[in-house]
């Protein structure tokens, strides 16, 4: 039996839409469709380059923080540009704590309500995840509200508000960082420390990344009723293990700036084939977009660079391109970027541990949000003791912006997030953004491949096409900037599920 279904996802910078082709109740082929045209590249061309300090944060009103930092990196680039050590502590405190923010936010308000599904019913933690994440009522979903919104005000306390912040500039920050503002952030990261410890973890943080490979992980959660606990064992148990692997290219554009050592980061570029257990070096010449199944035109249809990219819409609804989104590729390959690449190039080796065990997959990839908060929340507190100690150092130095091509490579909370800049006469002649959404909900390339998404729902068995909660966890687990509203739309039925 033959049937095709949509998934409709709002999200805060589009809408998404999934087409499935399930026979025999499993999927056997996948359409990844953004439905809106924003056009932010063109909104771009012809201003100065100081306005796309205040345009491209709000692309996103979850990673305004990323934008505002890849852009400024992209000017600074151009204009051979050095900020102070303090400017780069600065951008990495507001950055980590937006990080933390939206694991927190995707992990426990998005992806875990989903688990509460009727479906999961007789498991025998059911009523343990009920108690703890269903939605609005859960212990921990409350817990993730207060939570998630304290550690945010870090990005306020430094840059004045949160989203669309402006206090990154070329040279620097505009913010005094004085011992005040220091310390308030300090207590908030405490604050959020202890609860990840007590009430996510069950254990200290020195004692959770003591864990160094997936048989000592299992060995500590074993009988552990905390939230990491119960998720992983749950997830285990209802298959979310084997589903949603997608392609075996994993890659990160490094994240954390060495404020002493400007151009490396803390946490490392690369690739890795997970097939081959192949660590590869990152070369960003290598990156094209190609939209020979995306709704834009170009005369020579061919992959460009950023650099050479055009964003010239061109809706043809009778062709057999079926998206605005465009399909960025790395040497012509489908990659998939995010937490669990980030984790994995850098060589964590509880995360490497795990995926050449099990494969990537999506509570893997779920789990990755849990780890890299472990991670991070103690390279917050690095970084704010030693800005505390640096106190009096500068966090600007004035030098012009001149023209040149520039180039903003970070990791947002959702993966590699690059920003591509041209500038000419003190005006933008080029901007290109490829997002960590792109990368992984990439349509269909010249040579026909599919993108990541798409290949991680190909071969995912249905239980019920008339309310597939299957796709909700495998699409979730990538956090593909969406809000948590699925509409399954078949039979002439719709249904919605996970709704936030």
């Amino acid at each position: 039996m033959s049937r095709r279904i949509k998934v409709q996802l709002n999200r805060v910078e589009g809408d998404l839409e999934l087409e499935l082709e399930i026979n025999n109740g499993v999927v056997t082929d996948a359409w990844c469709i953004g439905t809106m045209y924003r056009g932010f590249e063109q909104i771009l061309l012809g201003r100065e380059p100081m306005d796309a300090l205040a345009i491209t944060p709000r692309v996103c009103g979850i990673c305004s923080t990323a934008h505002l930092f890849a852009s400024t990196l992209a000017i600074e680039s151009a204009s051979s540009i050095t900020p102070p050590p303090n400017a780069i502590r600065v951008r990495n405190i507001c950055l980590l704590a937006e990080e933390i923010q939206s694991d927190c936010r995707q992990t426990f308000l998005m992806f875990c309500p989903d688990l509460c599904h009727p479906s999961y019913n007789k498991h025998p933690l059911y009523p343990d995840i009920q108690e703890h994440f269903e939605e609005m009522k859960g212990k921990v979903y409350q817990e993730a509200v207060i939570n998630s919104r304290s550690i945010i005000e870090i990005v306020a306390i430094f840059g004045g508000q949160w989203p669309h912040s402006s206090y990154m500039v070329p040279g620097g920050v505009t913010s005094l960082p004085d011992i005040a503002k220091v310390m308030s952030a300090i207590s908030v990261t405490t604050n959020y420390l202890d609860w990840f410890e007590n009430n996510i973890l069950g254990m200290s943080l020195n004692k959770w990344n003591e864990i160094d490979s997936l048989d000592a992980l299992n060995n500590a959660l074993s009988g552990n009723k905390s939230a990491a606990g119960l998720l992983h064992k749950f997830c285990h148990d209802i298959g979310l293990t084997g589903i949603g692997g997608g392609s075996s290219l994993l890659m990160s554009y490094g994240s954390i700036i060495n404020p002493d050592v400007p151009e490396k980061r803390i946490r490392k570029p690369g690739l890795f084939e997970s097939n081959l257990q192949q660590f590869e070096t990152l070369n960003q010449q290598h990156i094209t977009e190609d939209i020979s199944y995306s709704w834009y035109y170009d005369e020579e249809n061919q992959p460009r660079h950023p650099h050479d990219g055009l964003t010239q819409p061109k809706f043809s609804p009778d062709s057999d391109r079926y998206t605005w989104a465009k399909a960025p590729r790395y040497q012509g390959k489908v990659v998939q970027t995010g937490p669990l690449a980030q984790l994995v190039i850098d060589n964590d080796p509880l995360m490497l541990d795990y995926l050449v065990k099990q494969g990537c997959n999506s509570w893997l990839r779920q789990f990755a949000r849990i780890q890299r908060q472990a991670k991070s929340i103690l390279l917050l507190k690095q970084q704010l003791e030693e800005l505390l100690s640096y106190i009096d150092e500068p966090t600007m130095v004035h030098m012009p912006i001149t023209d040149g091509e520039g180039i903003g490579m970070i990791e947002a909370a959702r993966g590699s997030l690059g920003h591509w800049l041209r500038v000419e006469d003190n005006k933008i002649t080029g901007y290109q953004i490829i997002t960590p959404t792109a990368w992984n909900a990439s349509p269909r390339d010249k040579d026909k491949k599919s993108g990541h998404i798409e290949q991680s729902l190909i071969g995912l068995p249905i239980t019920n096409p008339d309310d597939p909660i299957e796709i909700g966890h495998v699409v979730r687990s990538h956090d593909p900037c969406l809000v948590c509203t699925v509409h399954v739309i078949g039979s002439g039925k719709k249904h919605r599920y996970g709704v936030c």
